[in-house]
């Protein structure tokens, strides 16, 4: 913890119930410094009166620690090896050790794009398949907020920037400025609310078992201290099927490598256990 925020973070704890010591110190920090330029505080000092005063500023401190932007496709590599390389092989295996179904966890889904993205690729694969796959995503994230516009599948134009227009046509239709995930793209997709740090369960109750043949959990890391960011390994990486893949975010790469696992093709961010 940075000392300097020391005395708001303790207040957070004793007045308003928020735990901020699994953050990374830096986030953390920044975090602050946030609300107090937002509150137009001027100083710690004149932030902790605030926080003293305020329940409100104490709710609207723990939601600012909850990132949740997300995009569709939101790393190009990564996706492009996913399409070209992963997911193939994944179908191959699948029908070859006659698995029911490939099995994937989006673990951090925010507004829905990532599990979205991922389902766009397996259709696709799907329809240039001689023999058709089963699959399912579980779509997760603790912010029943987000999964409940997640499930909804509904976007502004301008979240829509990185598809080709191709796949707009394909999987959305448009009413006024608001575009929306055609039912078929959601058939195969389970989103449910689930905290990665939940004492009870090691995996998505909806899922039973995990046995994952992929697990999704891309720029969340960097948020969370080392001893978090171990316990997300932990928990995704004992819910993976053996020879399962996990897919972090680009500046996370290496917090993967000092974690027993290895990328399998250099910079996609895409690793298995050692």
């Amino acid at each position: 913890m940075i000392e300097k925020h020391r005395h708001i973070t303790d207040l957070l704890l004793q007045s308003h119930g928020i735990d901020a010591s699994g953050y990374d110190p830096s986030f953390l920090s920044k975090s602050i410094q946030k609300r107090i330029t937002e509150t137009q505080c001027g100083s710690d000092e004149a932030y902790y009166i605030l926080l003293e005063q305020s329940n409100d500023e104490g709710k609207r401190f723990f939601d600012s620690l909850h990132i949740s932007h997300s995009e569709f496709f939101r790393n190009p590599l990564t996706f492009a090896v996913l399409e070209r390389i992963i997911l193939p092989a994944m179908v191959v295996h699948t029908k070859k050790t006659k698995r029911k179904e490939i099995r994937i966890w989006s673990a951090a889904c925010a507004a829905g794009q990532e599990p979205y993205s991922l389902a766009m690729l397996l259709e696709e694969l799907k329809n240039s398949d001689s023999e058709k796959f089963n699959y399912r995503i579980f779509a997760t994230d603790h912010n029943e907020t987000q999964v409940a516009e997640a499930l909804s599948g509904q976007y502004a134009a301008e979240a829509l920037n990185s598809l080709n227009l191709k796949r707009v046509k394909q999987w959305f239709t448009k009413s006024g400025e608001t575009y929306t995930v055609k039912p078929e793209l959601k058939n195969n997709i389970d989103f449910s609310v689930f905290d990665l740090f939940s004492e009870h369960f090691s995996c998505p109750p909806s899922s039973i078992f995990g046995d994952f043949d992929l697990v999704v959990c891309a720029n969340l890391l960097f948020y969370y201290n080392p001893g978090y960011r171990k316990m997300i390994l932990e928990k995704t990486g004992n819910s993976m099927a053996s020879g399962g893949f996990l897919v972090t975010g680009e500046a996370e790469r290496d917090m993967l490598k000092n974690h027993y696992f290895h990328e399998v093709y250099p910079q996609s961010g895409i690793f298995q256990k050692n």
